[in-house]
Order: C-alpha cells, then sequence, then structure tokens
C-alpha cells in the first residue's frame, strides 16, 4: 500500500460512519414525506378516509332485529324503535376507546328532538356496556347488542365507533367512520340532516 492510500484510508472510514449515520435520517425523512402527502390528500383533496363510501348509502337499511341490552331499561333494537323516524344508529362498545371520545356529542345530539339515536352494541360484555353508560350516561332510545358481529356484518362496519344516519323511510343517509366530531358534524351530519328534512317538506 502507497504512502498516499495510507493517508487517505482513515479519511475512507470516516466517510462510510459518516454515510452510516444519514441513514436513518433518510428513512425517517422518506416516512415523514409519506405522511405529510396522506394528509395533504386528505385535507385539500377530499380524500378523507373518514367519510368511507358505502354501498348503502341511498339504499334501505338492513332489517333490525337485535336482543336489548340485560339489565337496561332500554328497548331492543328492531325495526320498529326507527320506523318513520330521522335515526342515527351509532356502533359502539365499552373497549373503544373513541366510542368514549364521541359520547359527549352523542349527548349533544341526543337534545335535538329532530333526531333518534339508537345503538348497537358490538361484541361486548353486558357488564361493560352497562358500566360505560352509567359512568357517560346514556344518549340513545334503544340498544340491541351485537355479540358476535353478524348486525356489524350486515351494515358494512369498518371500525367502530361508526355511525349511519337514517332517513324516515329506511334509507341510508350518512357513514361516519370513527367518532363524530364537530367538523364531521357541520360537514357531513348537519347537512344530511337537512336534506333529510327538506325532502320530507316536499312531499
Amino acid at each position: 500500500m502507497t504512502e498516499a492510500q495510507q493517508e487517505n484510508r482513515p479519511k475512507t472510514r470516516g466517510l462510510s460512519r459518516y454515510a452510516l449515520t444519514l441513514i436513518p435520517l433518510v428513512v425517517f425523512g422518506g416516512i415523514a414525506a409519506t405522511a405529510a402527502k396522506m394528509l395533504y390528500d386528505q385535507d385539500f383533496h377530499g380524500k378523507n378516509i373518514a367519510e368511507i363510501p358505502s354501498v348503502l348509502i341511498g339504499n334501505k337499511a338492513p332489517s333490525l332485529n337485535l336482543p336489548p341490552l340485560e339489565g337496561s331499561t332500554l328497548p331492543a333494537l328492531t325495526d320498529e324503535a326507527v320506523k318513520g323516524k330521522l335515526t342515527l344508529v351509532n356502533v359502539f362498545a365499552s373497549w373503544c376507546a373513541p366510542c368514549r371520545q364521541e359520547h359527549p356529542i352523542l349527548k349533544q345530539l341526543a337534545e335535538d328532538g329532530r333526531l333518534n339515536i339508537v345503538a348497537i352494541n358490538y361484541k361486548d360484555s353486558k357488564e361493560n356496556a352497562l358500566r360505560f353508560l352509567s359512568e357517560l350516561g346514556n344518549p340513545y332510545n334503544a340498544i340491541g347488542v351485537d355479540p358476535n358481529g353478524r348486525a356489524a356484518i350486515d351494515w358494512g362496519v369498518y371500525g367502530i365507533p361508526e355511525s349511519y344516519l337514517m332517513a324516515p323511510d329506511g334509507t341510508i343517509l350518512y357513514k361516519r367512520v370513527g367518532p363524530l366530531d364537530d367538523l364531521s358534524l357541520k360537514e357531513g351530519l348537519f347537512p344530511a340532516m337537512e336534506k333529510a328534512a327538506l325532502s320530507v317538506r316536499a312531499k
């Protein structure tokens, strides 16, 4: 090895170490760029993953015939519980953290005389569901239990909490995946409710 090669050898090792330290930064930068693009697409191009299209929208809702939540004074969730009413069907469980997050909003909506709020209690135990309602309050007019998730399959549930707005004639008008929040009320649920009200007045 020549004298010049020996002199350059430490420099080469130093450059190699420097390159290795850059690899995590490059990987992190790529991940951050991907995440930023996803947020950009969601916020600025209307690709909001919470507003997932459903084949049910514009069609009649699946039939409801779920047993009641034992230990509760609420009636079972059946077709009679929603017939002829503008209804919000909310899918929840006591073990679902986002369900707790949206619950205050459901309680506010329960004060709106136009809206009948009912629930599908998804893969839950009756003890935990009763404790959930006791702690947070009850916004529902009826609850049906779905211990095996069969009703959720019929409704095309993607991930709880989920909410479906049904017209008085049983047509699905709106679907929300994830917790309801102020933005989804303003841009999704409330406009759908107004549209339903205009449709009723036009008949």
